[in-house]
């Protein structure tokens, strides 16, 4: 579930082939969350590590994380 849920938001990601040469990357609808590198594969590598460690951080403080493609990684506390 969690490796579709990248793969998925992964697939929304925008790049952008900035003047200076280094290229930036966001995906739509996740606030905050971005990358800059010198190469696409570089910005990439690091959008996909952005966002690991912004699902890690958002499942911590208890946010609920969008549903992308029908995958939601947030906890139902009402199930025990």
């Amino acid at each position: 579930m969690l490796t579709n849920y990248i793969q998925a938001a992964l697939h929304r990601a925008t790049y952008e082939l900035l003047e200076d040469g280094t290229f930036y990357a966001e995906i739509p609808g996740l606030q905050g969350l971005y990358a800059n590198d010198t190469t696409l594969e570089a910005c990439r590598d690091e959008l996909k590590d952005a966002l690991e460690e912004w699902i890690v951080l958002g499942l911590q403080l208890g946010h609920s994380l969008p549903v992308i493609d029908g995958i939601s990684l947030s906890i139902n506390k009402d199930v025990a």
